[in-house]
């Protein structure tokens, strides 16, 4: 059903609720800053290797199967949950997409940054119903135009793509029920927040925000349209939605809520500094691009496009923060002369971005990274746009041009700053997680010697290697056993038979390049208390001249000496 309104809903706006004259200006309000973000996205994908997180739907998809949670049917096994707050709508999404069309980077990524693209034409009319022509246009733009939006919908590691596009889709469909009061509109909406819980469970944060939010700023509002049969039906399609989610906690007895939430309130300073870089956009350099120190041999830039971002990067003194944060600041002083609905809006946004930001400040592994502040967003866009446009309206005259150049002042900012990641990633590649050797690793397996097994000893390895060759390479953790404190007998048992069969191969990361530090160590002190010393079959390079991979089996030490 909501696959169903939503489209015809966007449809009905463009289309019916538009005068003829009007819909050309709305279409190019519409469409540039969506070419504009998709393009972007587009010259960036073929850029950076696979990260680990951004291939974890294939653990439903491909040998070795490694989903926490599944529905055995007949031969066939159903993924359900990834892990456990993690759902498997998206390995649903791509198996079809990857039978039909391949693995490739533009298979694996385009699919996202069109589901980005399509939360944008959300927000649009999101913002437009609830404030008119001119904040839909600015917030547009500014969303469009946010480095942070474009590279963690374009590479999705968060997952979070996804989870915008259902939250905005759905947020749209019940503001759409307020102005029309049909029935389906409300269940769609809330078949849609299921299906982002199911998703991801992180979406209670944003969920909960928005309902705090909205008793705190509309509560007699709220109150008009509730009625118990309304209430039903959105429960009803809530829990239809995040169905798959529910059984999973049905039959592990909570396992969503037990062990993802830990208090830990000591680095909350540190967290709030982070969700201020995310504002301005500079989260993501030295951890998704590299930086020119630890690039050995950079790309000179070699197509035209790539010779006029570098320009434009050194023009513009290497940008890496927009304007972003000052906006939101400004338009927070201004909203409180707005009028009154317009101050509510902009309350209720505020409320269910503080909501949703100190839940994850205060659990131990949330907060610190941008796949968590990023979302919060389209919140910060939708407040500076809400109050430009407020403001617009309430004075009239200079007004609305003032806040329109701002606001293009802004995006140009936005602009610089993704031009920035484009220059650096094009140079010197992706950063640790985002190394193209993996590539070359799976290249590798096309004609390597024969083994048994593949032992992957970091982190980082298994699930890009398990997406590029379609589960065909006999792939395994390596460092279960390994990273115990106290070996028990079966993890004895286990590492003589990996260390012991010549067969078995071990891809490690080179010293330099290890996420988890020392695990490959253990393993070889561990061979050499044995008996057994590493013969290194292959040592893999990225592009740029960083030595990433090392492919070796054991052997006995005496003949690894000779």
């Amino acid at each position: 059903m909501a696959a169903y309104l939503l489209p015809s809903l966007l449809h009905n706006h463009f289309d019916s609720v538009l005068q003829p004259a009007h819909r050309l200006r709305t279409l190019l309000l519409i469409a540039l800053p969506c070419i504009f973000f998709f393009c972007a996205g587009l010259l960036l994908i073929p850029h950076l290797g696979i990260e680990n997180d951004e291939a974890l739907f294939a653990q439903g998809l491909y040998q070795p199967r490694a989903e926490l949670f599944f529905i055995q049917i007949g031969r066939s096994r159903i993924p359900i949950m990834l892990m456990s707050y993690v759902g498997a709508l998206k390995s649903w999404i791509y198996g079809p997409i990857l039978r039909i069309f391949g693995i490739s980077l533009m298979t694996l990524r385009v699919p996202m940054l069109l589901t980005a693209t399509a939360s944008i034409v959300c927000f649009f009319f999101l913002l437009r119903r609830i404030a008119g022509d001119l904040a839909a246009a600015m917030g547009t733009v500014l969303l469009a135009t946010d480095a942070q939006y474009l590279l963690t919908a374009c590479f999705d590691w968060g997952p979070v793509a996804l989870q915008h596009l259902l939250l905005i889709g759905g947020a749209l469909l019940v503001v759409h029920f307020n102005h029309q009061r049909r029935p389906a509109f409300l269940a769609a909406g809330f078949f849609l927040f299921g299906a982002a819980l199911w998703d991801k469970a992180l979406a209670v944060w944003i969920l909960s925000g928005l309902a705090v939010g909205g008793l705190v700023t509309f509560p007699r509002q709220i109150a008009a349209l509730f009625t118990p049969r309304r209430a039903a039906m959105a429960t009803g399609a809530l829990l239809l939605g995040a169905l798959p989610l529910v059984i999973f906690n049905a039959s592990s007895r909570g396992g969503t809520l037990s062990g993802n939430f830990q208090k830990d309130i000591r680095d909350v300073p540190g967290k709030a500094a982070f969700l201020v870089r995310t504002f301005g956009g500079s989260g993501l350099f030295g951890w998704m691009s590299a930086e020119d120190s630890q690039t050995p041999r950079p790309h000179v830039p070699d197509t035209a496009i790539e010779r006029a971002s570098a320009g434009i990067s050194a023009r513009f003194g290497h940008p890496r923060q927009s304007l972003l944060f000052w906006a939101l600041l400004l338009a927070t002083v201004l909203a409180p002369f707005t009028g009154w609905v317009n101050f509510r809006l902009v309350l209720w946004c505020w409320i269910a971005m503080a909501v949703a930001w100190v839940q994850m400040a205060i659990n131990r592994e949330t907060g610190g990274s941008i796949h968590h502040t990023i979302l919060l967003w389209p919140l910060p866009q939708a407040i500076i746009a809400l109050a430009f446009a407020g403001i617009a309206r309430r004075i009239g005259g200079a007004a609305g041009p003032a806040v329109v150049a701002l606001t293009a002042v802004v995006a140009v900012s936005g602009i610089l700053v993704i031009n920035e990641y484009f220059a650096e990633i094009s140079r010197n590649g992706g950063g640790q997680a985002w190394d193209d050797a993996v590539f070359a690793v799976a290249r590798y397996f096309d004609r390597a010697p024969a083994y048994d097994h593949a032992y992957a000893m970091d982190w980082g390895i298994m699930e890009p290697l398990r997406l590029l060759r379609r589960g065909r390479v006999r792939v395994a953790s390596g460092t279960d056993q390994i990273s115990d404190a106290v070996l028990t007998a079966q993890d004895e048992a286990d590492l003589q038979s990996m260390i012991s069969d010549p067969r078995n191969l071990f891809i490690a990361h080179t010293p330099e390049q290890e996420v988890f530090k020392g695990s490959n160590r253990k393993m070889l002190a561990y061979a050499a208390a044995h008996g057994m010393a590493p013969a290194v079959l292959a040592r893999i390079p990225d592009s740029y001249g960083r030595d990433v991979f090392e492919i070796y089996r054991f052997v006995p030490a005496q003949a690894a000496a000779r």
